[in-house]
């Protein structure tokens, strides 16, 4: 079999590894439960590529994120569910239902217009499952305006989505320096927290805090997973340039003091922020250069 353009390629190949008798073992002991954690994991890779900037790389994640759907809609069409034709009917559907400023007549809506119509149609496309469903009373007796954050996404990226679903009827704070004297509030509770040493009561109170600059973040129009991502690679280059400087002076990494590896820090920070005056400049392993 030979590598193709054509998306049914793809599902050929899953075809094929998901066929008893000739097919992969390993593929064929999958189930929807197994899958999903890898599928949570490609998105995350996806993610990375593109704080990365990394295009060659980017085509590969997407390329296993898609991996993942046509392995979902696999596992789906077995079981007589649906296929990945109804994936992408779905989807299609989806859209162009959610784009009436596009597709529809009602053009030339103003941003702030398009979100409140996004909103509406969402509302009344859960109201319409809901309706359809056999055990609608059920369902409906712990409904609530906070559905659609499932709990499985990151926690920063749900308590954002909480936050957005509050402040849509009103439970919100109008200026993002109220949240961040929220913030303070916190950071003196996790103190108060840490004079009691009670390990669950620490352990709440920097959630709390962690909710709290999610809040700002959504405020800010920040995404607070990506920043905290740029974070980690920020923290991780200036941690290798410590590593590097420390090895060029011959000084095992365990053996040097608190104050040196501080100093080596702020000399990272001072060269991230040296403007590059040419690229021989920027030698391999400096902090500048990645």
């Amino acid at each position: 079999m030979q590598p193709s353009t054509d998306i049914q390629r793809l599902l050929e190949i899953m075809a094929a590894l998901r066929t008893p008798g000739s097919g992969c073992a390993w593929d064929l002991a999958q189930t929807f439960e197994t899958i999903a954690p890898y599928t949570i994991e490609e998105a995350y890779e996806v993610a990375d590529a593109i704080g990365r900037r990394d295009l060659p790389d980017l085509k590969d994640e997407l390329g296993d994120l898609l991996l993942q759907v046509a392995f979902h809609a696999r596992i789906a069409e077995e079981l007589g569910a649906f296929d990945f034709g109804g994936v992408v009917e779905a989807i299609t559907a989806k859209m162009i239902r959610r784009h009436p400023h596009v597709f529809a007549k009602q053009r030339d809506l103003p941003a702030e217009e398009i979100s409140k119509l996004w909103s509406r149609i969402k509302a009344e496309e859960k109201a319409a499952k809901l309706a359809a469903n056999s055990e609608a009373p059920a369902a409906l007796e712990t409904e609530s305006h906070l559905d659609g954050a499932p709990l499985a996404l990151p926690g920063l990226t749900r308590a954002v989505k909480l936050q957005a679903k509050a402040s849509e009827v009103g439970f919100d704070w109008n200026d993002a320096r109220l949240v961040l004297h929220k913030i303070r509030e916190e950071t003196d509770e996790i103190e108060a927290a840490l004079a009691s040493g009670e390990a669950k009561a620490i352990a709440d109170e920097i959630g709390d805090l962690l909710f709290a600059v999610a809040n700002l973040a959504r405020h800010v129009k920040a995404d607070p997973e990506s920043a905290v991502r740029r974070t980690n690679m920020k923290f991780a280059r200036r941690f290798r340039f410590i590593e590097q400087e420390l090895e060029r002076r011959k000084i095992p990494l365990g053996q040097a003091t608190l104050a040196e590896m501080d100093t080596l820090w702020n000399d990272a920070k001072a060269l991230e922020r040296a403007p590059k005056h040419s690229a021989a400049s920027v030698q391999d392993g400096d902090p500048a250069s990645t």
